[in-house]
């Protein structure tokens, strides 16, 4: 009888055993499952992550100087960012060197102590600094004419690669001589002025140069080192011209009333590169839209922060189209007709 009520515990006991381990094994079972789909999820959710509330992105804008171009330039630039990603998504850090190169390398170097996740350079100089400043940080400059020619790439082939790419705000210059040409056949003496700091503006006034010297006309450069001679340069291409062409010059652009001032009383009429110099002191300009083309580097910039697109593969993008336009007060304080396809720039 003792045996067998023993026989019957351990019976009892094994399948009691049992009973606890198939509890356990199912309870790890669970507990896999749950983690495996715990695991999933983070993965998908890595996978679509979108910049959170309160600004998951830090951008650093360095802009050369204040003006017309610029400015607009840099507004498209995060109008189309915050469009793109959402107002909270954001920070920009937004600072201007007020015309100074050497300003400008110590605002890159803010961002890069900062880590900011990518930097807008807006014009040639703020490049410069960008490059020099950071191989690591994307960089998209604006408002930059020839990107071989401001970073010294020998045959530029349209990618800079590394971490650089962006804009350009090079408008045809043949044709922007030709329009000089189609209001001044008669002229002689082309006077070419511009910021001799600026390599961008040295490559618009050869280039420009050429065509000129091919239409017959006879053209002298007047090159100055920064707005203290401005003056007196202007003054003395004024007197030794007929006509003055002016490139997408930033020291132009933002003293265009010391040169209107100028160049008006003499009764010399200036061809400008770019809308906000020709408003200010031009009679006419083949110019692009410097918001477009800041939404068009903006829109590079969501690409790059979402990691739809390697910054170094990204070939620098150009202007779609370009206008020909004229400014009615000067146009008409100089007597100056313009043919029926200009478009006026509005005052």
């Amino acid at each position: 009888m003792k045996k067998m009520i023993a026989l019957a515990m351990a019976m009892t006991m094994g399948l009691s055993l049992v009973a606890c381990g198939s509890s356990d094994t199912a309870a790890s079972t669970d507990a896999a499952a749950e983690t495996t789909e715990a695991a999933d999820t983070a993965d998908t959710a890595e996978e679509t992550e979108v910049p959170s509330a309160g600004g998951s992105y830090t951008i650093g804008i360095c802009q050369l100087v204040q003006h017309e171009a610029l400015d607009a330039a840099t507004q498209g630039f995060k109008d189309a960012i915050v469009e793109a990603l959402g107002e909270d998504a954001v920070t920009f850090d937004e600072q201007n060197a007020q015309g100074d190169s050497n300003t400008c390398a110590t605002i890159i170097n803010g961002f890069v102590a900062e880590d900011a996740d990518l930097i807008l350079a807006n014009a040639t100089a703020a490049l410069q600094a960008a490059q020099a400043g950071t191989s690591e940080i994307p960089i998209l400059g604006t408002s930059v004419t020839e990107y071989g020619v401001a970073l010294g790439i020998d045959d530029f082939d349209g990618t800079v690669g590394g971490n650089i790419s962006g804009t350009s705000d090079l408008a045809p210059l043949t044709e922007q001589a030709a329009m000089l040409n189609e209001l001044f056949p008669d002229a002689k003496n082309v006077g070419l002025l511009y910021c001799t700091a600026e390599a961008n503006s040295q490559y618009q006034v050869d280039e420009v140069q050429k065509a000129l010297e091919g239409m017959g006309y006879t053209c002298k450069q007047y090159g100055f080192s920064d707005s203290n001679d401005l003056s007196s340069v202007t003054t003395t291409a004024a007197d030794e011209s007929d006509v003055i062409y002016v490139p997408t010059d930033n020291t132009v652009a933002n003293n265009t009333e010391i040169v209107n001032n100028i160049c008006q009383p003499a009764g010399v009429p200036i061809i400008a590169g770019e809308e906000g110099i020709c408003k200010g002191c031009g009679v006419a300009t083949l110019s692009i839209s410097y918001y477009d083309l800041g939404v068009a580097t903006g829109k590079m910039a969501v690409k790059i922060l979402t990691g739809e697109a390697d910054i170094s593969e990204m070939p620098i993008e150009y202007a779609p189209q370009f206008t020909k336009e004229y400014n009615p007060t000067l146009c008409e304080a100089l007597g100056v007709t313009v043919p029926d396809d200009y478009t006026a720039i509005a005052e």
